[in-house]
């Protein structure tokens, strides 16, 4: 096996240049491996969870949400970001409750995708909920998105087709095919 040569870049020096209420970006300035300087900006992000709601029949439940950045609507999965100090598995069952109004009696943890390495440390844990009840929907405030439930072969349909781009739920629902058939 060849030898790995030491990638790591440290750290020398750094700032905050912006502090949102979701997203921190820095700017450091790095030791390179050749020893070297370079600068590195990059946005703190708190986490999330994506969810696959998975009816008994097979079909899954979406979402069609409208998104600033990108001036369009989306469809996804349900999901959400990690209130400080909370589980990942709780923020998932929190946003699927919220989301949608389902719960869910089993859960299990498909695992996690980093959405673009190269200026986030965004991470999202992904998992797949199972034998679903609708309870009571509870949107959070100026959230607006409404419920698709579709057959799984049409969701992945729609991602050979261009109507699923959203990483995570891209991720989620391959990867969940892929777990099915074993």
């Amino acid at each position: 096996m060849p030898e790995h040569k030491d990638l790591t870049e440290h750290f020398v020096s750094g700032t905050r240049v912006y502090d949102g209420s979701l997203l921190k970006v820095h700017r450091d300035v790095v030791r390179l491996p050749d020893g070297s300087q370079g600068a590195r900006e990059y946005i703190r992000h708190p986490g999330a969870v994506a969810v696959v709601p998975l009816f008994d029949d097979g079909a899954v439940l979406l979402e069609r949400q409208f998104r600033y950045p990108h001036g369009r609507e989306f469809i996804e999965l349900p999901a959400g970001k990690l209130e400080p100090g909370e589980p990942h598995l709780e923020t998932a069952k929190r946003e699927l409750l919220e989301e949608t109004g389902y719960t869910a009696q089993e859960w299990t943890r498909l695992g996690v995708i980093h959405t673009s390495i190269a200026y986030t440390d965004e991470a999202i844990e992904l998992f797949l909920a199972r034998k679903l009840t609708h309870v009571e929907r509870k949107l959070d405030d100026g959230e607006f998105l409404e419920l698709l439930t579709v057959p799984f072969d049409e969701a992945l349909e729609m991602i050979r087709t261009g109507r699923i781009t959203d990483a995570k739920s891209v991720a989620g629902l391959l990867w969940v095919h892929t777990w099915r058939r074993g």
